[in-house]
């Protein structure tokens, strides 16, 4: 991790960059070794016959070592935890160019191109990790390629953002001064900057008046001296800073939820694909959940509830319909005979009174949820977010931060569900699971969720 993000994001590219020529290298060495000591014939030579798949391995290599955090932190990184992570990309690669070997029927000449290649890429990219991590190293320990930097704010907030730096960013940093901004002459500062030739000012302002502080950021603007500001003045214990402009003015926008971005975009992508090709795949067990809840009960085949969606905004959501028609206006006498297993604002009971027979096998293998596919091709839902719950429960949340689990798309599973289902009796460990998940969102968490939801659901665990 550099000092800055710019110089930072410099190095990953740079980094990537490698990589994906070093993995190119590496199937065209693999290539030479076939004709020159394997003495394998072809028809098409060199890399020509896998030349297709090398457009996609060459350029993918590094984004998903970078999805399994190969590049973060790397002059700190064990050389274990590092091989571990190539192995993962690399694994997730080889699956990806398997199913394309098998399904295009590539020649056998070529696959023993791609065995090698593989092989190849793994030692090049480890070695170049291994090599750069030393140069780093060694830098750092010889003080070289540090930028001289001003700390600014009082020698208490300097202290605390000091300790809140990982050092893996001060590594880089040379502090040659220290500014106190409520006591110190600003021509102070001045000298400060010219006598030790300072290339940055950060100014952590958590207890300075901001007309100081807008003091020291007009001076250093003048000089042509970059200056960054701490926004550790604001006391935000989830969201994230970050600047944005509106109506050309500069904002500091503070965000707890996963920002507008490419990712956000695929996964919206994903989700109505993948939605569409379950539907189509699952069309039998719609006609035998709708002729079977069609037989054994009076009513509707369907069930629609009005739920809370993103930022509470309610909508309609469909599922097999499991209970009796009046299963809405019998939940107060449920509660009041039954009790309620849940902890909390939501009701869940084993063995609902209300539940018709042949619902109960529909619920066990979670066939009445498929119709919440439809609510993901209109857009209300995701396959993986924080389950929707009906607004009149959402209404007798007790605390503030129960409603930060709508600030994003409800889901048809989550967590929770993937990994005990509803086995969790507290709404307390429930919600703070979907803030875990809304947190630390990626679509590979997306992936690994819907992966550990498979099993859950063919092996009918915790269902209710």
């Amino acid at each position: 991790m550099f000092a800055s993000s710019r110089k930072e994001s410099f190095s990953l590219q740079a980094m990537q960059i490698a990589d994906a020529c070093l993995v190119w290298s590496a199937f065209a060495l693999a290539s030479v070794l076939r004709w020159n000591v394997f003495g394998t014939e072809s028809d098409g030579g060199g890399l020509g016959p896998i030349v297709w798949l090398l457009y996609m391995v060459v350029p993918f290599s590094p984004l998903l070592l970078e999805l399994f955090g190969f590049y973060r932190n790397a002059e700190r990184k064990k050389l274990s935890s590092a091989v571990f992570q190539i192995c993962q990309a690399g694994g997730v690669m080889g699956a990806a160019v398997g199913a394309m070997v098998i399904i295009f029927q590539v020649d056998p000449s070529s696959r023993l191109v791609l065995g090698l290649g593989s092989v190849f890429s793994v030692i090049f990219i480890f070695l170049r990790f291994y090599w750069v991590r030393a140069i780093v190293r060694r830098r750092i320990a010889n003080g070289a390629g540090r930028e001289r930097v001003i700390l600014a704010g009082t020698p208490k907030d300097i202290d605390d953002f000091l300790k809140e730096m990982p050092e893996g960013v001060t590594d880089y940093w040379e502090v040659v001064g220290r500014f106190d901004l409520d006591s110190d002459d600003p021509m102070e500062l001045k000298d400060m900057i010219e006598k030790q030739s300072a290339e940055r000012v950060i100014i952590s302002p958590k207890n300075t008046q901001f007309e100081k502080v807008s003091q020291a950021v007009e001076f250093c603007d003048a000089q042509g001296l970059e200056v960054w500001v701490a926004a550790n003045f604001i006391r935000a214990q989830v969201s994230r800073p970050a600047f944005d402009t509106l109506g050309g003015k500069p904002m500091l926008v503070l965000r707890s939820t996963p920002e507008l971005s490419w990712s956000l975009l695929l996964k919206s992508l994903f989700d109505r694909c993948a939605a569409s090709l379950i539907i189509l795949l699952t069309s039998p067990l719609w006609v035998i959940a709708a002729l079977g809840i069609k037989l054994t009960s009076s009513g509707p085949i369907f069930f629609k509830q009005a739920r809370a969606g993103k930022y509470g905004e309610s909508f309609k959501m469909w599922k097999f319909r499991t209970m009796v028609v009046d299963a809405e206006d019998k939940l107060a006498e449920v509660k009041e005979t039954v009790g309620n297993q849940m902890q909390g604002p939501v009701f869940k009971v084993d063995n609902d009174p209300r539940v018709f027979p042949f619902a109960r096998f529909l619920r066990k293998w979670s066939i009445d949820e498929l119709p919440q596919l439809l609510n993901v091709l209109s857009g209300d839902m995701s396959l993986v977010g924080p389950r929707p719950l009906p607004v009149y429960e959402v209404k007798e949340f007790e605390k503030a931060e129960y409603r930060r689990r709508l600030s994003v798309k409800p889901g048809i599973t989550c967590t929770w569900q993937a990994g005990g289902r509803n086995s969790i009796t507290s709404f307390e460990e429930w919600v703070e699971m979907d803030l875990k998940y809304i947190d630390n969102w990626s679509l590979w968490l997306d992936f690994k969720i819907l992966i550990m939801t498979i099993p859950a659901v063919l092996f009918g665990r915790g269902a209710k």
